[in-house]
């Protein structure tokens, strides 16, 4: 049997060069040097959310581009006239009320431009960026909770040998509040087979605090008195890290660094949302923080504004810091 020869390059023509484009999500681009005016393929102006009607400018395109990005959108295009060999260049746009990650890529150098235009490609890598972006905060979130856990664990041990009369009896108390730890673990484990919630709000938040009480959740220097509302499996890890984090802060810095500290966790209902208020009391005085924080704050905000849909604010006095968490109710169940 005779093999088929390979196809001629003639059997190429320009519609098999716009469906592999097409299927390749690839828009074409040409920029006019000297009148400034911009081209693009119909792909691009659906890429870019831009009405095909009129002439289209390098500095109309530039009011899509992300305000972040725009002045380094701007000298790097312009120095694609300059630049010799291969270019390429990633920026946000504004396509709507989407934030779209692009792609420009091209050849650059006026001594190779042809009718003082240069020529590109531009392709959306938002779902790239997206994983980039959730592995480097993965990274950072799991380096994180390792430093927490070992503030932690050097917490629960001081806090132990406060109150044990015996290395035996430390042990045991040691032993029981890293115990609570695993349970709240397990607590917000995501349940198998669809069986609904994966706990009560209450319950999460007591879980999560014993460790860091003397005498149990109820019994010691925390109370805890919140809206018995259900709370689903993925808010349940959210929350369970905004108070991993804050009783953290509070064990290092604040009202559960010292004997005589107290801490209230308080809810109530505000229409289908929940409100929470964290009152510490009784710590070392405390000092309004300088700048907007380091990476647990802003792990926090992340994840009271994303996963739980809500806000976190901070009210902060000698006696105490006063933290307010408002979750969505809707987002509470999920």
């Amino acid at each position: 049997m005779t093999a088929e020869p390979p196809h001629d390059d003639a059997d190429w023509g320009p519609e098999h060069l716009r469906q592999a484009l097409d299927a390749a999500g690839v828009a074409l681009w040409s920029w006019k040097v000297d009148t400034d005016i911009f081209l693009m393929d119909a792909h691009g102006f659906k890429l870019w959310d831009i009405v095909r009607d009129g002439s289209l400018t390098f500095e109309d395109m530039s009011e899509k581009v992300h305000p972040s990005d725009r002045d380094r959108v701007r000298a790097a295009f312009s120095a694609t006239r300059v630049m010799v060999g291969p270019y390429e260049i990633d920026f946000r746009i504004l396509a709507g009320s989407d934030v779209r990650w692009i792609s420009a890529r091209g050849k650059g150098s006026d001594a190779g431009i042809t009718d003082r235009a240069v020529t590109g490609i531009f392709l959306d890598v938002t779902g790239r960026k997206q994983a980039e972006e959730g592995h480097e905060l993965l990274a950072g979130e799991m380096s994180h909770r390792v430093k927490n856990l070992l503030a932690v664990a050097s917490g629960l041990t001081h806090i132990t040998s406060r109150s044990s009369t015996s290395i035996e009896d430390m042990a045991k108390q040691l032993t029981e509040r890293l115990t609570a730890l695993g349970r709240a673990h397990d607590l917000v484990r995501p349940l198998p087979g669809n069986q609904g919630d994966a706990a009560l709000l209450g319950d999460l938040f007591a879980v999560l605090l014993a460790p860091y009480d003397d005498e149990g959740a109820f019994s010691g220097r925390i109370r805890v008195a919140v809206p018995r509302t259900g709370v689903g499996e993925l808010a349940a890890t959210g929350l369970a890290l905004v108070v991993h984090e804050l009783a953290t802060n509070s064990l290092k810095y604040g009202a559960l660094s010292v004997p005589e500290g107290t801490l209230d966790v308080s809810g109530t209902m505000v229409g289908d949302d929940v409100e929470v208020i964290w009152t510490e009391q009784g710590g070392p005085a405390v000092a309004v923080p300088n700048g907007e924080g380091g990476y647990g704050s802003r792990l926090l905000s992340r994840t009271m504004n994303g996963n739980l849909g809500g806000s976190i604010t901070h009210t902060w006095s000698r006696s105490g810091a006063l933290i307010t968490l408002k979750i969505d109710g809707r987002k509470l169940a999920l």
